[in-house]
């Protein structure tokens, strides 16, 4: 059995991994922390509350990227025990060009970033705005994300099918519109293109819009496509709603221990 500290913490920072108290625990730290900073993110956006404690913000910001980066650096060096990875420089280079490993060195980038290169003052708030890629770190803690992924990943194809379903219904709607109006409202539909706005707005059921029919033909038609918008809603709905069903009706037939959870035949 490894006992060695690389595999230690392979484990430990692992979710599905280890299974004891100490692997919860610092998985807890983890989420708690993605989800401080995701509220910091949004809590920084009031211009009141962030000048009264900008120095609170910076110490958990500075505090928050420490933890992280030490994260990431235990995961890159830690990851030769899993046997995908373990080649010592070419499976790390392959394990850092994973989504997680991305993420979460995206996580801590705009940390750095400014401090390494010289930009503009107001061109800095676009890596701010960055930090909302810690939020995604909590993909690998959390169950549902992966139960998420397995239903979007076995009915891949037949959402790709509403995708390319709803694109037509978009621009055969804008297109049909545009002839029946342009006449009466050329400046409202002047283009196909510009139709398309009309389009998804009636097709989303949320008619945000100064344009709107005004000939009767047109009104019928509106009322037609606003109809088949609320089926092209339903179609996605419906597939992940089996989607869903299939994953349940998978857990149930699967056995877990009751003192660990792991899977077992």
């Amino acid at each position: 059995m490894k006992t060695s500290l690389k595999h230690k913490i392979y484990l430990l920072l692992d979710p599905d991994k280890g299974g004891t108290v100490w692997d919860r625990l610092v998985n807890f730290l983890i989420v708690s922390l993605i989800i401080l900073n995701t509220l910091a993110v949004l809590t920084e956006t009031v211009e009141s509350i962030y000048d009264r404690y900008t120095y609170a913000f910076r110490a958990f910001e500075i505090f928050s990227v420490f933890i992280f980066t030490v994260e990431y650096i235990l995961r890159v060096w830690s990851i030769t025990e899993k046997e995908e990875f373990s080649d010592p420089v070419k499976g790390r280079i392959k394990y850092m060009l994973t989504t997680g490993a991305l993420i979460d060195l995206f996580a801590v980038a705009p940390f750095y970033l400014p401090a390494a290169m010289f930009f503009d003052l107001r061109f800095l708030r676009i890596f701010r705005l960055l930090r909302f890629i810690r939020f995604f770190k909590l993909g690998r803690y959390l169950k549902a994300s992966k139960l998420l992924r397995r239903v979007f990943h076995s009915k891949k194809e037949e959402l790709v099918l509403s995708l390319v379903i709803t694109f037509f219904l978009i621009i055969a709607s804008a297109s049909l519109m545009y002839f029946v109006e342009h006449d009466t409202q050329p400046e409202k539909f002047s283009s196909i293109p510009e139709t398309m706005w009309w389009s998804v707005g009636t097709l989303t059921t949320v008619g945000y819009s100064n344009i709107y029919p005004v000939t009767v033909t047109g009104r019928i038609l509106a009322s037609i496509i606003s109809i088949l918008g609320i089926g092209m809603f339903a179609l996605p709905a419906g597939i992940l709603a089996s989607g869903f069903s299939d994953e349940f009706k998978q857990l149930r037939k699967k056995k877990f221990c009751p003192h660990c959870g792991h899977e077992f035949e």
